[in-house]
């Protein structure tokens, strides 16, 4: 056992309490106070000189040693879920409809679980940045940061996440260089005809009738316009129209979800999209507006970081507990705006799989982070980091 394990496994109990207490007060994108004031008063405690406030509710604790020039980031995610709690757990979630159904809470726990022995026992040399996002989930905080200047503040050579992940074997780090979570964009459409009686079609430009040929026409566009060997997903998750069998409605309205991993992609299934939308309208004689909305990027492991972060995990684990190029994700996740401005990489950790109560997945009323990861992720972030900010 790699003696960083070892002397984080002693220090783990008090941050499991503090996952404990976290995921028993969840708070939503922005609304993250009583968290943002436990990380913040911890780091400051502990020798960190530490900023509020950027991007809203977000917390950057910064520590530098020697004389080294290298400077590092570590990023955990703070806010919860708009989800309400099926576990029964003794710390289940005290506000009704909110819940940490993603882990954030654990990933929150395992980044200061490190910065208490990178600021009491560890070595190195170079600056150290610790930053704690808000609303991560669809509220793009961490665009909210950079605006607010968080690389200029805190330049980083390099910068990591974690994320947990049920299916995977608890404890078992997964890493991937390149394209690695899909970008997610969004669309509204519009079709506006001309309402009517249901007895007298021919009086009306029926509006449902062209959404649904539009919803049918969109199943096209990957199969026909995207190489088969890349992955893109277009999904109608809503379509509204009308409120009576016998009235043809005025409009109809369309919700649908676009994911790619690659840029041109993305930028190929929007122009598709939109044409065929507009296409589509037309033949059936009827109007549609489109309100497209570019969501969150492609995330790009870079190859130079991320092996760097592959070997610190064979260093710490070894082989057997270490997929070093793991499969894609259809999922997003707004780290990649942080690493369009900086190199670096995102990994994961295991959370359970099999019958075991880590493997429910996220966004799920019965899912839990489980704890055992506090000690291997802030093992991992203490050994990345001395690694990095080499004395």
């Amino acid at each position: 056992m790699h003696a960083i394990l070892e002397s984080l496994r002693s220090r783990a109990d008090k941050f499991v309490a503090l996952r404990r207490d976290i995921h028993q007060h969840p708070e939503l994108g922005f609304q993250e106070h009583r968290t943002s004031d436990a990380v913040a008063e911890r780091l400051a405690q502990w020798g960190y000189d530490v900023e509020r406030g950027l991007g809203g509710t977000g917390v950057v604790g910064r520590l530098r040693r020697g004389s080294g020039t290298r400077r590092l980031g570590l990023r955990a995610d703070m806010d919860a879920l708009p989800i309400g709690e099926a576990t029964g757990l003794p710390y289940s979630s005290s506000h009704a409809g909110v819940m940490h159904a993603c882990g954030h809470d654990g990933h929150t726990a395992m980044l200061l679980c490190a910065a208490e022995y990178l600021a009491q026992e560890a070595q190195f040399s170079g600056t150290l940045n610790l930053i704690f996002q808000p609303a991560e989930e669809g509220m793009g905080g961490a665009v909210r940061m950079i605006q607010d200047g968080l690389f200029e503040k805190y330049p980083c050579d390099a910068v990591f996440a974690m994320h947990n992940m049920p299916g995977i074997t608890q404890g078992r780090l997964v890493l991937r260089d390149g394209p690695t979570m899909a970008s997610s964009d969004y669309a509204t459409v519009t079709v506006r005809g001309v309402g009517g009686h249901g007895a007298l079609p021919h009086r009306a430009a029926d509006p449902l009738v062209a959404a649904a040929g539009i919803v049918l026409a969109l199943q096209t566009v990957v199969s026909r316009n995207v190489d088969p060997l890349q992955m893109a997903v277009v999904t109608v998750g809503a379509m509204h129209a009308g409120k009576a069998n016998n009235v043809i409605p005025q409009e109809a309205t369309l919700e649908i979800s676009v994911r790619a991993l690659d840029r041109d992609v993305r930028a190929t299934l929007e122009r598709r999209i939109k044409a065929l939308v507009q296409a589509q309208a037309e033949s059936y004689g009827v109007r549609a507006e489109i309100d497209y909305r570019q969501g969150y990027a492609v995330l790009v492991n870079t190859p130079e970081e991320t092996e760097f972060a592959r070997q610190t995990a064979l260093a710490l684990l070894g082989p057997d507990k270490v997929v070093p190029q793991g499969p894609a994700l259809p999922g997003s996740e707004d780290f990649a705006f942080m690493l369009e401005r900086c190199p670096g990489s995102y990994l994961l950790i295991g959370n359970g799989d099999g019958d075991s109560a880590g493997a429910c997945m996220v966004h799920n009323p019965g899912y839990d982070f489980n704890d055992d990861n506090v000690t291997i992720g802030a093992a991992y972030w203490a050994l990345l980091t001395q690694r990095f900010l080499i004395d």
